[in-house]
């Protein structure tokens, strides 16, 4: 690189990481300066400035705090005493803010349920959570009719909406109510907490099973959202926009905070819509909006038009932008800078891609390795474990090499590491002895690469890498490079098993769009991927699942595998003899499973 562009690069990160490091730099475990304190101190500074945008309704500051005091007097109506929890059921709405601000300023924890949820997954998640009681509306109501015969304990529904009708254990929240007061508790009511507490529970996705619920301290949700204050740089000129679901961290933790810490309005949508998106940008003059997973992808994919560029976005920040979609984003929108983050709910590892290297996740420079705990061991992708010397520590890759991210736990700010509320389940998520005797480090479940530069690339999940023709197959790379043939919405790659073969062939999920075509596909996979890496087997799906936060699901996808008898859509296999991709019957099947085929 040039030694000019090679210093500019590194006065673009400088700039970046000093702010964001000053902002979490007085953050203490033991501290009783909580996560609502530090909304309170917005408050006292941005009183009525423009907090909330959020269906047509205006939301200031000061009458935000006030709703949030009315949910704090709520819980102490019901006697919701320190260190209980209460479940918030609900979508994107002006409430939710600050219903958990405010409960968390009575010293009440609180569990962040996905609205989306029915059926077992929703009893589950408020099983786990302890509450007895569930702040939820109308809307979400529906879904309690799918869970009673789940659920560990009784539960008392509170539905905010207007003229709810009482009914069992269902009772109206009315958040008008005389009797439930505007005004500040006193901070004496939640004395005795500190950041090392909890705060809020927010459940993992779910992609392989049922959500885990991470544990949130005080001082956890003060590091996510004072970063993306720093990280951001926003100001009370600025306007976020938010489409992704509060209930997670992405969008109600670092996007909210990058807000209303700073002074700033947040614009919020139930909803993404590619399809209303730049509308609601230009008309509201949002400065900066908040992404996750697919989102970037969709807009992308929609025909051009008039307000591709009439807009005011000068960054986009989040996570899981695509290199092949990361330039053609900023090249056609215009937005001027992207910045993507690396982090997960649960975990202590967090990067950020401060001076826009397209699809890398992170950077850590290699004359600040020292200061960030963060390293890449060699991993096994069969045993699904790292890699350990005759030391028995686990060997460092080297640049360039694929490994393992894990995260040094230390008891601060930074590298504390809190898990779930399933002891045993955070006790997974710990790897010991890794660079000497007695360490403690955080498994990511990740598999990345590291350049020479300092920059980190996501390779894939562990367990969604599989091992092929004796190489290994990064599903993440295989579905970037589908998602490139012409006609192609979505791709959603995984393996899965053949009798009597070892590893597992690589099978992926089709999302077809215009101009698609099957009798092309495998022509084009033959010039970009190895033939371990071809997918053998392709299913075509008229739309792939995925979480709340446009993650994959692929769990069901590995259980049907390739049987034309559990699958309804068009099926296809990679021909040995007919170098094609051609139509799987159930007698194609039954030869496939029989080792008819050299595979």
């Amino acid at each position: 690189m040039d030694p000019l562009k090679r210093i500019a690069r590194e006065i673009r990160y400088l700039d970046g990481v000093i702010p964001t490091l000053l902002r979490i730099r007085k953050i203490d475990p033991d501290a009783e300066i909580l996560v609502c304190d530090d909304f309170e101190d917005a408050v006292d500074k941005f009183a009525d400035h423009t907090a909330l945008l959020f269906e047509g309704e205006r939301h200031t500051y000061r009458q935000l705090d006030a709703l949030a005091n009315r949910f704090a007097a709520w819980a102490d109506a019901q006697g919701v005493k320190i260190g209980e929890t209460v479940a918030l059921l609900l979508p994107n709405r002006a409430e939710y803010v600050p219903a958990w601000v405010g409960l968390t300023k009575v010293g009440v924890s609180v569990a962040l349920i996905n609205n989306n949820l029915t059926g077992a997954a929703l009893a589950h998640c408020l099983s786990i959570s302890n509450a007895t009681h569930v702040i939820t509306d109308t809307e979400t109501l529906q879904a309690i009719e799918t869970i009673r015969a789940g659920l560990a304990r009784p539960l008392d529904y509170w539905v905010i909406d207007a003229g709810f009708a009482p009914a069992a254990d269902r009772h109206g929240l009315d958040l008008k109510e005389p009797k439930l007061a505007p005004e500040r508790p006193a901070k004496a009511r939640r004395a005795g907490i500190k950041a090392r507490d909890v705060a809020l529970y927010i459940y993992t996705s779910g992609t392989t099973g049922m959500p885990k619920a991470a544990k949130i301290t005080h001082m956890r949700a003060q590091l996510y959202m004072r970063s993306f204050a720093g990280m951001t740089k926003a100001n009370a000129s600025d306007n976020i926009y938010c489409v992704l679901p509060l209930y997670h961290a992405t969008g109600g933790l670092c996007g909210v905070g990058a807000a209303l810490l700073n002074g700033a309005t947040v614009t919020l949508r139930r909803k993404f819509s590619a399809t209303h998106f730049w509308g609601d940008v230009v008309e509201n003059g949002c400065t900066m909006f908040v992404y996750i997973g697919e989102l970037c992808r969709y807009l992308v994919n929609q025909d051009a038009g008039p307000l591709d560029r009439a807009h005011q976005l000068r960054l986009a920040f989040g996570n899981g932008l695509r290199p092949e979609v990361w330039e053609e984003f900023q090249a056609r929108f215009g937005v001027k800078r992207i910045v993507e983050f690396y982090g997960s709910t649960e975990g202590n590892v967090s990067m950020f891609n401060f001076d826009g290297q397209p699809g890398a996740i992170g950077r850590v420079p290699p004359y600040l390795q020292k200061n960030f705990a963060v390293r890449i061991v060699q991993f096994d992708v069969e045993a699904e474990a790292p890699i350990r010397g005759e030391d028995g520590l686990c060997l460092q890759a080297t640049h360039g090499e694929v490994g393992e991210a894990v995260g040094l736990i230390k008891d601060d700010a930074r590298h504390n590491y809190t898990g779930y509320a399933d002891k045993a389940a955070s006790e997974r998520k710990i790897l010991r002895d890794v660079l000497e005797k007695g360490d403690a480090w955080f498994r990511t479940g990740d598999l990345m690469r590291q350049d020479s530069d300092g920059y980190f690339y996501f390779v894939d999940r562990i367990g969604d890498t599989f091992r092929w023709k004796g190489e290994n197959v990064s599903t993440t790379e295989v579905a970037e490079a589908i998602s490139r043939y012409p006609g192609v919405d979505e791709a959603n790659v995984y393996g899965v098993k053949i009798d009597r073969l070892d590893g597992r062939a690589g099978m992926a999920a089709i999302t077809p769009g215009e101009g698609f075509r099957i009798d092309g596909l495998r022509d084009y996979l033959v010039r970009e991927l190895p033939s371990y890496a071809r997918p053998m087997f392709i299913r075509m799906a008229p739309a792939i699942e995925t979480t709340g936060t446009f993650k994959y699901r692929k769990v069901d996808l590995v259980r049907d595998g390739f049987d034309p008898a559990k699958i309804e859509q068009q099926l296809y296999f990679d021909h040995p003899d007919q170098h094609a991709y051609v139509p799987i019957t159930p007698e194609l099947y039954a030869r496939i499973q029989g080792g008819s085929f050299k595979l």
